[in-house]
């Protein structure tokens, strides 16, 4: 499996290092990194991992500002993308088509080729803007997965929280994550 990784600049972008590292438990997926600079800027605000740490994860890294790279041509076969988190500029691009540097290119080709595309927004509260470019993305094809706490499989740390959300993205191409922790059924309510 080929995918892309892209990593924009809205809070929590520690969700995208957890993303890549779970990625990279998969020897039989090649992964595809591109960071926005405001990305860059949130991994020094929010964390103390350094970029080139990403970049090592990850089977191939490109410059955000590099239109040319392979994952710009829907000739480079992927079988999808996550953008994890996808700000709502990032969303706002894609719901647009407004492809003006890499990750938002990547994005594009996905949809034109009907490729999976799997955006994580993050914001708080969501605008009317915000909602109309979501579902906007949506119509487009994008499965939409907010970063929703979850307590039903004890996810009682970030880290089991982040877990939960990385199991559900990769659920959508066919993973499994043994750090997931799916429902088992409950009793009847009502």
């Amino acid at each position: 499996m080929r995918l892309i990784l892209g990593i924009s600049g809205a809070s929590g972008v520690i969700m995208g290092y957890h993303m890549l590292k779970a990625l990279k438990q998969r020897p039989d997926t090649e992964v595809h990194l591109v960071m926005t600079e405001g990305a860059a800027l949130n991994f020094a605000l929010e964390t103390d991992i350094k970029t080139e740490r990403l970049a090592a994860l990850a089977d191939v890294a490109h410059d955000n500002r590099n239109l040319a790279a392979s994952i710009s041509s829907g000739s480079f076969r992927t079988d999808g993308m996550i953008v994890i988190p996808a700000s709502m500029k990032t969303v706002a691009g894609i719901a647009s088509g407004f492809a003006e540097n890499l990750l938002l290119r990547a994005a594009d080709v996905c949809l034109k080729e009907n490729r999976r595309l799997v955006l994580v927004p993050r914001e708080m509260p969501l605008s009317r803007i915000h909602l109309r470019n979501i579902a906007a993305c949506a119509d487009c094809g994008c499965t939409i997965i907010p970063p929703m706490l979850t307590f039903y499989n004890g996810s009682d740390s970030l880290e089991k929280q982040i877990n939960h959300i990385v199991g559900k993205i990769l659920m959508q191409f066919g993973m499994d994550f043994e750090d997931f922790t799916p429902w088992k059924g409950g009793p009847i309510g009502d």
